[in-house]
């Protein structure tokens, strides 16, 4: 073994030292750029619609519910939903809807009729027909006082002692009847079909085909679909299929994971591919953020919102 000329041995550790330090730099440089740009586009609109619920993010934002608005629009939200909006006073309604116009957000579904201990869609019952149609006129007016558009109905339960397609003529027939109030407001009704197996059993409408029918059978635009991908997801999978077959008659999503109905990224469900196919054919409507968090405080709430920077199709 040849002795180790010690002057060229250190010369090149002082080398190696060298180009490690060079090279930890410029990986020090690259994540501070990429904190850069991470903070850059934290605040850019997403490509896709998505909106969340007043508390989605109340630990960050306040409990004032503009100041929540306000909070999700520098996070790059522009949209919001609110299921309980009918039951707000007039005042509320008309605040929520004066800061949407001002932060150029659009408003979501808000619940128009959503019974689900009730089989009055399907049962024939008069009386139950036409409190539908008067629930309706209440929604046009709730709808312009906060610029909607879509609204959510439940059909409620099946009727077990009645044949099912009575009870679906019947329910075309309640659907058409509301659809005759709103259709000329051009508000839209959006039929949420809801899993059987972990949330809602004993309701009529479970399935995308089902609502697709019974959005054809009614024939007008104020009667869509309202496709929650986390409800079908447990009751059909087969999510892009559907969404395609049903394209036409489905302007609104809403999502949460499967299992726990929490954000994106926490269950089994691939939302990176299910945007990016929305995305690529062109989908303009919301998709609204039905869902819990999957961890609580400030921290959870970044969580969402990292989330979805992560699975949309930007």
């Amino acid at each position: 073994m040849e002795p180790i000329d010690r002057r060229r041995f250190l010369g090149a550790s002082a080398g190696l030292a060298a180009s490690g330090f060079a090279a930890s730099g410029a990986a020090a440089q690259d994540a501070a750029s990429d904190r850069a740009a991470d903070s850059a586009d934290r605040g850019a609109p997403f490509a896709l619609d998505y909106a969340p619920h007043f508390g989605t993010f109340r630990n960050s934002a306040g409990d004032d519910l503009v100041d929540q608005l306000r909070f999700a629009h520098d996070e790059g939200f522009r949209a919001w939903e609110d299921n309980g909006m009918m039951g707000r006073d007039a005042a509320t309604q008309e605040r929520i809807g004066a800061a949407l116009r001002d932060l150029g957000m659009r408003m979501g579904v808000f619940v128009l009729d959503a019974d689900f201990g009730s089989a009055r869609y399907v049962n024939g019952d008069r009386e139950a027909r036409a409190a539908l149609v008067a629930r309706a006129k209440e929604a046009v007016e709730v709808a312009k006082r906060v610029g909607a558009t879509w609204m959510t109905v439940v059909p409620g339960r099946y009727d077990q002692r009645l044949a099912w397609d009575y009870q679906t003529a019947n329910c075309i027939d309640t659907l058409k009847a509301m659809a005759e109030v709103l259709e000329p407001e051009g508000l839209v009704m959006v039929l949420e079909p809801l899993n059987a197996h972990s949330d809602h059993p004993g309701q009529f409408l479970t399935k995308i085909p089902q609502a697709y029918m019974l959005c054809r059978s009614v024939g007008s635009p104020a009667c869509q679909i309202l496709n929650d991908l986390y409800h079908q997801q447990i009751t059909e999978g087969n999510l892009i299929p559907n969404i395609d077959r049903a394209w036409e008659e489905t302007p609104y999503f809403q999502v949460g994971d499967n299992p726990g109905r929490r954000e994106p990224t926490t269950g089994e469900i691939n939302f990176a591919t299910v945007f990016r196919h929305l995305a690529r054919r062109g989908f303009d409507g919301i998709v609204g953020m039905e869902h819990g968090n999957s961890r609580g405080g400030v921290e959870g709430e970044r969580a969402v919102i990292d989330a979805y920077r992560s699975v949309d199709p930007a």
